[in-house]
């Protein structure tokens, strides 16, 4: 593609990005509308899909096995590159992540690329993701064969803040319970074995443990079943815990002074422990690459966005997305891009909740979106960019 042929190019992606904005806040907001938890997002595979079959991909729905991802094919030859759809919400707040403009994003970069390459010039893999909060869908989709033959890839996540270099970290899940012994808490609690002794001794074990971890480190939960009634010694208790730290390796280094507070509150109660298996594999954090996400920022100033330096954006952030584990094995970039939000409501809020809905937070997704879409018309275009995104990820 020559240089004055990626002009057109581009100029052709945003235009039917444009072309297409009231049919994709119809998506979004048809997802917004009905949140649906991890490997539940039977209304949104359905939607997506539908969506991209009628815009001439070949789709496959219920991908690798999993009954809610998809993959959608357009374009032919080199170089493949593939971009990210979510659509998963969370539990209480709905889509308080903005998985609905996500989802509409990897629709839009999709169909702008379909215009803009034709047949020959590339090939076009939207791939839709279950599960991000929690299931791991995209390290799932990997083991199954997603990324084989993919030359990079790209998604966009909606935030507070715009940034090509944002700070994602590892993250583990730690499900536990503790088994003790019923006994009347009045009459007889010499009798019990109290399981929520053990539960609150963990927690706040960990709360102290907190003051000599790394900046880079997170560790926090809830406890989700700590009896039943206040005259009963509980003899089950439950809690799911996040551990979070800069790399997997930092991850178990902490993991292991994390578990050392479950044992220490067993043996300290006499209460017996047992952890519980992950709902899905450990999330690595995310490494952009550099090459393509300068490409991504100077795409945005063609829309008069200046994003902020690799520099600028260290440190920020904290949040662990399974894109982590893409970007360790194909070259990727994981933007997030700004909407506006009332009181500064951040990421998994109820107010987040509502900005994903809002008009202006669709305008922002399709401004990405175009200089997603053009990023990857660069890296179409350009072989040798590809080539150096290669090399940088291998250093």
């Amino acid at each position: 593609m020559a240089l004055r042929d990626l002009e057109q190019a581009k100029q052709t992606a945003e235009r039917t990005i444009e072309a297409a904005s009231s049919a994709l806040r119809e998506v979004s907001l048809s997802i917004h509308a009905k949140p649906e938890l991890n490997y539940e997002e039977h209304h949104a595979h359905a939607v997506l899909t539908d969506y991209l079959a009628a815009q001439g991909f070949a789709v496959e729905r219920g991908a690798y096995g999993m009954p809610t991802a998809f993959k959608a094919v357009t374009g032919s030859g080199g170089p493949t590159l593939a971009v990210f759809c979510e659509y998963d919400a969370l539990p209480g707040i709905g889509h308080a992540c903005g998985h609905n403009l996500i989802a509409i994003s990897g629709l839009a970069t999709g169909i702008a690329l379909k215009a803009a390459l034709g047949e020959g010039n590339g090939t076009v893999l939207v791939l839709g993701s279950p599960a991000e909060e929690g299931g791991g869908g995209k390290i799932r989709m990997m083991e199954r064969g997603a990324l084989e033959g993919v030359d990079a890839a790209m998604m966009l996540h909606p935030s507070p803040g715009d940034t090509a270099w944002p700070a994602m970290i590892a993250l583990e899940q730690v499900n536990v319970e503790y088994f003790g012994r019923n006994a009347h808490a009045g009459a007889a609690p010499w009798a019990g074995v109290n399981a929520l002794d053990a539960i609150v001794l963990a927690y706040t074990s960990i709360s102290a443990m907190r003051q000599q971890l790394r900046p880079t480190d997170r560790v926090h939960g809830v406890i989700t079943k700590g009896g039943e009634k206040a005259n009963i010694i509980p003899d089950y208790t439950s809690a799911q815990f996040l551990i979070r730290s800069k790399s997997l390796s930092d991850l178990n280094e902490v993991r292991a002074k994390v578990l050392g507070c479950f044992e220490g509150a067993a043996l300290a109660t006499g209460c017996r422990l047992n952890v519980v298996p992950p709902p899905g594999p450990a999330y690595a954090d995310v490494s952009t690459n550099d090459v393509i996400a300068e490409a991504y920022c100077e795409n945005m100033e063609r829309f008069e966005m200046r994003m902020p330096s690799k520099e600028a954006s260290a440190g920020l952030g904290g949040a662990s997305t399974d894109m982590g584990n893409v970007s360790y094995v194909v070259p990727s970039i994981h933007p997030v891009f700004g909407i506006p939000t009332e009181d500064g409501a951040g990421n998994h809020t109820p107010g987040f909740t509502a900005a994903a809905a809002t008009e202006e937070a669709h305008r922002a997704t399709l401004r990405a979106s175009k200089a997603l879409a053009m990023t990857a018309l660069d890296l179409y275009a350009n072989p040798d960019l590809l080539k150096k995104a290669w090399a940088e990820m291998r250093r």
